[in-house]
């Protein structure tokens, strides 16, 4: 198939709806084919300009309020125009500072986060807590939720996460509430930090048949008996949707052949589901080799890649790092009671054994369930979560 027959292909995928997001609650719907129905929801957005997301209160900042922290940070280059103008884009976070960068109330969705933060992405941790939580739902560095590890841009292009020129994160897991929602950025580093950021979201009635969106980060460095667990310990009812993989090799051969497995309901020695190899479960094949020119190749497409190879350079560059997804858009791993995620670190030895490996692999795991949660595991320290 040529590229033109391709591209065309997939727009008319996504013009019938079927290569296209599709969120049924009360109508709102992210779905080409019925963007023309109306629709009670009302579409509201936070972001510095609009703290609150109020209707009517966006552009407000003053630049003769410069001497308040985060109210109007570009007083200067504004100074001449006044209010209504481009006053505050961006907050600074300082060191080792948790700062509350949006809160809703009432029922409805999150449909898009775009998020541009400096410093380092590991050093700043996303908390999404839902209605009377106590306890975060989501809980992640900043850079592995949009896949984004290594604090170096990879261009991707997925249904669920795109990441574009400069250092444009953006997300597009619908994330239902039913009271309220609170979202944080710490910055645990000892500098400060700039973030510019949007959320958009609607208000709008919110089906009993609606789960939670949960996100949990766990990082094993080096893995132990060559085992790396992504999420163990999930209670209650649920869909697994989601899977970013930063894997940092130490051995030299093929690292890939370890098995993605899914211990659902009960599972306790042997899982239900069990994958092929590392390479199968994010949708390629014999090693991600472009065999044209020996060398790995990276892609994005909408439901998986391996859209980040960071090669040694000769000096201090001297391990492969690879950045990897795969989400469970089309293909949800549903859970009633309980649900584990394990994978093997598993390469090759020279004579033809399997290779049990020590790798560094972090992973973030997506999933929505109904609430209450397991609380998660306690988040590394900031030196356990440093990629030197």
């Amino acid at each position: 198939m040529t590229t033109k027959k391709l591209l065309t292909f997939i727009l008319c995928l996504l013009t019938t709806g079927l290569f296209a997001q599709n969120y049924p609650f009360n109508g709102v719907s992210v779905n080409m084919s019925n963007l023309s129905k109306l629709s009670k929801a009302k579409s509201r957005s936070i972001s510095p300009e609009n703290f609150s997301g109020e209707k009517g209160k966006g552009g407000m900042a003053d630049p003769n309020d410069k001497n308040i922290p985060n109210v109007a940070n570009s007083w200067s280059p504004a100074r001449d125009l006044g209010k209504g103008w481009k006053i505050n884009p961006f907050i600074n976070i300082g060191a080792n500072e948790t700062y509350t960068i949006a809160e809703m109330t009432g029922s409805g969705a999150i449909q898009q986060i775009w998020m541009t933060p400096t410093g380092n992405w590991r050093f700043s941790i996303l908390r999404i807590y839902w209605d009377d939580e106590t306890e975060p739902s989501v809980e992640c560095p900043v850079g592995d939720f949009f896949a984004s590890a290594y604090n170096q841009y990879a261009q991707l292009s997925s249904l669920a996460v795109c990441v574009n020129p400069g250092s444009a994160f953006n997300c597009y897991w619908t994330m239902p509430f039913r009271k309220k929602c609170k979202m944080t950025l710490e910055n645990i580093s000892d500098k400060p930090m700039r973030l510019y950021y949007q959320i958009n979201y609607v208000l709008t009635d919110v089906s009993d048949d609606e789960a939670y969106l949960h996100v949990q980060f766990r990082r094993s460095n080096p893995t132990k008996g060559s085992i790396h667990t992504l999420v163990d310990g999930i209670k209650g009812k649920g869909q697994y949707v989601g899977t970013y993989m930063a894997y940092r090799v130490h051995d030299n051969g093929w690292w890939g052949e370890g098995e993605m497995k899914f211990f659902i309901d009960g599972d306790s020695d042997y899982p239900t589901i069990c994958g092929t190899g590392t390479e199968d479960y994010f949708c390629g094949s014999y090693n991600f080799e472009n065999k044209a020119i020996h060398q790995y190749q990276e892609f994005t497409t909408p439901y998986a890649g391996l859209h980040q190879v960071i090669r040694p350079d000769g000096l201090y560059k001297a391990v492969t790092s690879f950045g990897l997804y795969r989400w469970h858009i089309a293909d949800p791993v549903r859970f009633d009671k309980d649900l584990k995620v394990t994978i093997q670190d598993l390469g090759w030895k020279s004579d033809g054994r399997y290779n049990p490996q020590q790798s560094d692999i972090s992973t973030t795991s997506f999933w929505y369930q109904n609430e209450p949660h397991a609380k998660f595991p306690k988040l590394p320290s900031r030196d356990e979560l440093e990629i030197p």
